[in-house]
């Protein structure tokens, strides 16, 4: 059977969770799903993030996390999310974190004249290295003379994979390009190591396009021919700010989903958005990107078709107006689930 584990979060989080759970539930009511009590919540309770315990059943017992947005205004330092989300992404070694970038109604597109397929590609941002690993420090903190220092890491290990990923995804689902971005002009150690193994990979892919930009030029290119990219691959922090681009081309974080994979074992998806805890409670709270992301986990899981029927069924309430007011609807959180669920039949 599988399995689900279900941590719903902070904020929103519990509520948009919760409505993507109707729409698992009636598509795949065979799937079982488990909630933990882990968050801010838990944190302020009793001190907890992220058991040892709690990661490893995730690892040995469960198929899937399903993660609500974390972030609580009383737990300034945000311990308890970089203990579960960073935590989960490093010991579990996801290293693929997988961001689709599709528009599925033009009107919510900020880019003038373009249309929904004009705004299609994916990002694969490397998981667990390059600048996010914490290595660095700090020395006279708090003085005149005070030196921070974050450094960034870059094996071959995990360059290799990550691209190889993207080369791997883009010919199996039919994708012609393959854009591989880095910063090699002004970080020559680290990212003249993505160039070199970029094209080493590439050469085994002569069936697909390959072209190199470094992270400006990407990042301008995005908005003035996002019609130009398939499938990008880059770093850690690249791809934290260009999946973020991404997610306004294709009409905002409300709509955007991701997954942190390691092909073969559990994966962890969430919905992009944060825990917006000034709304949280109201039945306001748009409830699509946790809804879109249970259709990436499905498609994970096998169930490639209930994607696309969600994915079609969010489209026809975007086309439709049939949204709640972050999206200049009227329909409140649950009001919203009903909607998808009405246009999936």
């Amino acid at each position: 059977m599988t399995k689900i584990a279900v941590v719903p979060g902070d904020g929103i989080g519990p509520e948009v969770i919760g409505e993507a759970l109707r729409v698992l539930a009636a598509l795949a009511p065979d799937i079982k799903t488990e909630a933990f009590d882990l968050g801010a919540d838990r944190y302020l309770r009793d001190g907890t993030t992220m058991p040892a315990d709690v990661m490893a059943r995730f690892g040995s017992e469960f198929d899937a996390v399903l993660l609500g947005a974390l972030g609580d205004p009383r737990v300034p330092s945000n311990v308890h999310a970089k203990d579960i989300l960073l935590g989960s992404r490093f010991q579990l070694d996801l290293y693929i974190n997988f961001r689709p970038c599709r528009l599925l109604d033009a009107r919510y597109c900020p880019l003038k004249d373009k249309s929904e397929a004009d705004v299609d590609f994916v990002v694969f941002r490397e998981n667990t290295e390059g600048l996010y690993t914490g290595v660095g420090g700090q020395f006279k903190r708090g003085t005149a003379d005070e030196v921070a220092m974050e450094q960034e890491i870059n094996t071959r290990k995990g360059v290799e994979r990550i691209i190889r990923a993207a080369f791997s995804w883009a010919r199996t689902n039919g994708r012609k390009r393959v854009c591989m971005s880095d910063k090699a002009n002004a970080m020559r150690h680290g990212h003249d190591l993505w160039q070199r193994v970029f094209r080493e990979v590439a050469a085994e892919y002569p069936d697909l396009q390959t072209s190199h930009l470094y992270v400006d030029v990407l990042a301008m290119r995005l908005v003035q021919a996002p019609q130009e990219f398939d499938v990008i691959v880059t770093n850690n922090l690249f791809g934290d700010i260009l999946t973020d681009l991404g997610a306004a081309l294709q009409g905002g974080i409300g709509l955007a989903s991701s997954g942190n994979l390691n092909p073969g074992k559990a994966a962890l998806f969430e919905p992009v958005h944060g825990s917006a805890p000034d709304i949280a409670g109201q039945g306001v709270a748009n409830p699509l990107a946790s809804i879109l992301t249970v259709g990436m986990m499905l498609a994970y899981l096998g169930r490639a078709e209930d994607e696309t029927r969600i994915q079609a069924a969010v489209q026809r309430c975007l086309k439709a107006g049939r949204v709640t007011r972050e999206l200049g609807g009227s329909l409140r959180t649950t009001e919203a689930t009903d909607a998808v669920l009405a246009a999936l039949g």
